[in-house]
């Protein structure tokens, strides 16, 4: 892993949008950053490519999705985000395609964002732990649907008009960041965003649900921070469009 520096996100912009495969995956790390952005009086909306159904083996999907749901919605609230959109794509089934583009596309033109944020969509976790393939597949949607957006002849059926408006798309956990943001005032928001999945997080671990996500939070905001002036961080790799 390099120690080089990372440049800090760009800070001229209003409106982002966060889209990802499950319930859960923002707060595994970005939820930190997003309470700064709406602390700075920024708009952040979130969407979910499913409701995350398969995630808990011993609760049924159709349970499951709608306690994930309602997780989902009371993390986001933690950090400021009001407007949480599911698609229905099918947890752990998710298609890389062109149905997956048009509805990321669509979403894209609804809320009109300058900054696109997503989650690895690489192969691996730092070259060791092999990724799944919902986010592999919604991640590279999101890096392609970005430009789909914008041209008015890709998807001409959507119900917003098209939007070129997207600067950049932020990937978050990436194995090669450029920028990171500081989170030294989002980090103990970014911890109670993903206590709030405590029903998913219970049915991973015995450990206390608030030592977990602490641990896992601040672990990694810390970690970065050699590469970020000694300043707890979320990184990301950015995209221009």
């Amino acid at each position: 892993m390099t120690t080089d520096q990372l440049d800090p996100m760009p800070d001229d912009w209003q409106r982002a949008l966060a889209i990802v495969a499950h319930p859960d995956d923002l707060e595994y790390g970005c939820a930190s950053a997003v309470a700064i952005w709406t602390d700075a009086g920024r708009e952040v909306a979130y969407v979910i490519a499913t409701r995350g159904e398969a995630g808990i083996d011993t609760l049924d999907p159709g349970k499951s999705g709608v306690m994930r749901e309602r997780e989902e919605r009371a993390s986001a609230a933690v950090v400021g985000v009001s407007s949480v959109e599911f698609l229905d794509h099918r947890d752990g089934v998710i298609e890389y395609g062109t149905a997956l583009r048009r509805d990321i596309a669509a979403a894209i033109r609804r809320h009109r964002p300058e900054l696109v944020i997503t989650l690895n969509p690489a192969d691996t976790w730092g070259g060791t732990y092999w990724n799944t393939p919902d986010h592999r597949a919604v991640g590279r949607a999101v890096l392609d649907a970005a430009g789909d957006a914008g041209n008015r002849w890709i998807f001409p059926d959507t119900d917003a008009a098209p939007w070129n408006g997207v600067r950049w798309v932020a990937v978050a956990g990436s194995d090669t960041p450029t920028h990171a943001v500081d989170v030294t005032d989002g980090l103990e928001r970014g911890v109670r965003s993903l206590m709030e999945h405590r029903a998913y997080i219970e049915a991973l671990t015995d450990e206390d649900p608030e030592t977990y996500a602490r641990t896992l939070i601040e672990g990694f905001a810390r970690q970065e921070a050699e590469r970020f002036g000694g300043r707890p961080a979320v990184i990301f790799r950015l995209f221009t469009q």
